[in-house]
């Protein structure tokens, strides 16, 4: 029932916000809304461990702009490996976050509009799946549940409940089990090129 309204207000809603690529001149802006809205010790997160010098996936990084232009809301994906498969092969997935609007345009769908971009994108790029950690009551609309995710660890202290994953592809996480690390490019590294 909420996905529908949320669709129906959406269509009825003036356009107040649109959803664009992050650049470069997106992160003192990006960081200030995250230290607003989630405070400083977002830092000492698990899912931070991952994301410590990396750089998002390639064309994962969105942010929310109000009509002047103004950053209003950010979602990034980051590259993992998220445990193992019964052969012991690493699964690729991505881990979403974090998910963040600025609380002056909460309940104008800004978030569900980051997030339903991200999953689009992710899917469209080829993954598979997506983990995060989040609240169960707000993420299980886009298709995030626990279940999924049971066999599988963050690096440090987390809420198992709390822990969701979506299956962008059927049965990507099937036998996953495992911590989850990064696998994404570090910060201030080249883009691989093939050889010529």
């Amino acid at each position: 029932m909420a996905a529908v309204l949320d669709s129906v207000r959406a269509f009825f809603a003036p356009s107040i916000f649109t959803i664009d690529a992050e650049n470069p001149s997106d992160v003192v802006a990006r960081e200030n809304l995250l230290d607003r809205v989630m405070g400083t010790d977002r830092r000492k997160k698990s899912s931070e461990k991952i994301r410590r010098n990396r750089i998002p996936a390639e064309g994962l990084a969105l942010v929310a702009r109000d009509r002047d232009g103004h950053l209003i809301g950010t979602v990034r994906l980051w590259n993992v490996e998220a445990g193992v498969n019964a052969e012991g092969t690493p699964i690729n997935a991505l881990l979403l976050g974090p998910l963040a609007v600025d609380c002056r345009h909460g309940g104008k769908g800004v978030g569900s509009a980051l997030m339903r971009a991200a999953i689009l994108e992710a899917k469209n790029r080829g993954y598979g799946a997506v983990l995060l950690v989040g609240d169960a009551a707000y993420y299980e609309r886009f298709g995030f549940f626990a279940e999924k995710a049971r066999h599988l660890v963050m690096p440090g202290p987390f809420e198992r409940s709390r822990f969701l994953a979506l299956e962008l592809t059927e049965g990507w996480l099937d036998g996953a089990a495992g911590m989850i690390v990064p696998s994404g490019r570090m910060l201030g590294s080249a883009p691989v090129r093939p050889a010529a």
